[in-house]
């Protein structure tokens, strides 16, 4: 696309199931990058999966190492994209990292979608494994969000669309320059 992307870092910021990974890995292509997802990155450097942490450590110590391997991942070279756990940006100051480090953008997708997306793709996440039905798992995000909407909210990008599009983040970086 071009050479030099509109951002030194870009950081995706949302609820399970809002997309950062799927739009992440296409902003990376669109914009010749490297992506980077860091739930990856500590399932690797931990030897075992994020829902594996949680049931054998508890969410305090994932969340610890999280922040630890979210500061290494910010400081390396170059240009990326990154997308970051749900709870990411709520825990150990790590919001203010991610802003210090680069452009972070809030993907904003309503319940009732997350709820659709992550029941479609029987995807297992620690924080709703206690949520057995499409109602409970509404519950669980609806309560999810609202303790998170304020860390979200602080981002300076905001994608509203039910599915952010390649093309809402094009032209919401490209207003974020000219405004910024």
């Amino acid at each position: 696309m071009n050479s030099v992307p509109p951002f030194h870092q870009l950081h995706l910021i949302g609820m399970p199931g809002a997309g950062k990974t799927t739009l992440g890995r296409a902003l990376a292509v669109a914009y010749e990058v490297p992506f980077l997802d860091l739930d990856e990155e500590i399932t690797r450097r931990e030897g075992r999966s994020v829902a594996d942490i949680f049931a054998q450590e508890g969410e305090a110590y994932f969340r610890e190492r999280e922040a630890a391997v979210l500061r290494e991942v910010l400081q390396q070279p170059g240009s990326f994209v990154l997308a970051t756990g749900g709870g990411t940006p709520c825990f150990h100051h790590n919001l203010e990292a991610l802003l210090e480090k680069g452009l972070v953008l809030y993907l904003e997708v309503p319940v009732p979608e997350l709820v659709r997306r992550i029941l479609a793709t029987g995807a297992t996440r620690p924080l709703l494994a206690a949520a057995p039905t499409a109602e409970a798992l509404a519950t669980r995000l609806d309560e999810t969000l609202r303790a998170r909407k304020q860390f979200y909210a602080r981002a300076p990008l905001c994608c509203t669309a039910p599915s952010c599009t390649l093309e809402d983040v094009r032209h919401l970086l490209s207003t974020y320059q000219t405004t910024g």
